[in-house]
């Protein structure tokens, strides 16, 4: 009986020892992965620039595009964890965040949590917020590269919902909204919240 139990704790430690092993090995490939996701998502980006009709760019403009301009892919922009969900009845006036626009108008979204990340040694947070229509998670804000490198009225980041309230907030494919090539669309502008006292030098940015 005492050799089945010696057996059945090496199994179990070899089994244990591979689940970590198989874990770090996930997180050391990460960034590689995330990177091809993120270029590939470039890509895409330029093509919609160029040949979609719902493209900020106008026509003389879509005949001489080289493609948006962002900076080279960095890991220490990508972050993975939990959301601090929000949980508030719809009849609460905290359920929904009334963004203003360029426009002067009012957008809504979905209250739907925060967000805890670590940067160069410091803590921040930014609030995540829910399109109404989809399940897309939606996080705009400002930094500090915003007006000199990146676009004055801040960036946005798209994330999807992962199991466990978890998502993946990667600053690499943070994008300038479309009003920033063409004042004719409406776009939310970020709340004070979300205002991030450093640079991100991530993601997409000035043409010049």
């Amino acid at each position: 009986m005492k050799k089945y139990s010696v057996l059945l704790c090496l199994v179990l430690f070899s089994i244990w020892m591979g689940v970590c092993f198989a874990s770090e090995a996930t997180d050391e490939l990460l960034p590689g992965l995330e990177e091809k996701r993120v270029l590939e998502w470039r890509k895409e980006r330029d093509q919609f620039f160029r040949t979609h009709v719902r493209s900020p760019l106008l026509p003389k403009e879509k005949a001489g595009f080289k493609g948006l301009k962002y900076y080279p892919f960095d890991s220490k922009y990508l972050f993975s964890g939990h959301i601090e969900r929000y949980i508030f009845h719809i009849d609460n006036p905290k359920y929904y965040a009334t963004f203003l626009t360029n426009k002067g108008t009012n957008k809504r979204y979905i209250r739907y949590g925060r967000f805890h990340l670590e940067m160069d040694g410091k803590q921040f947070s930014i609030e995540v917020y829910k399109s109404i229509l989809s399940d897309k998670l939606f996080i705009p804000f400002k930094d500090k590269t915003n007006g000199k490198e990146t676009y004055e009225g801040g960036r946005y980041i798209d994330a999807e919902i992962l199991s466990g309230y978890k998502m993946v907030l990667d600053f690499n494919m943070a994008y300038h909204p479309s009003c920033a090539y063409n004042d004719k669309f409406t776009c939310a502008l970020p709340p004070k919240e979300n205002f991030l006292e450093i640079e991100i030098r991530a993601g997409e940015k000035n043409a010049r």
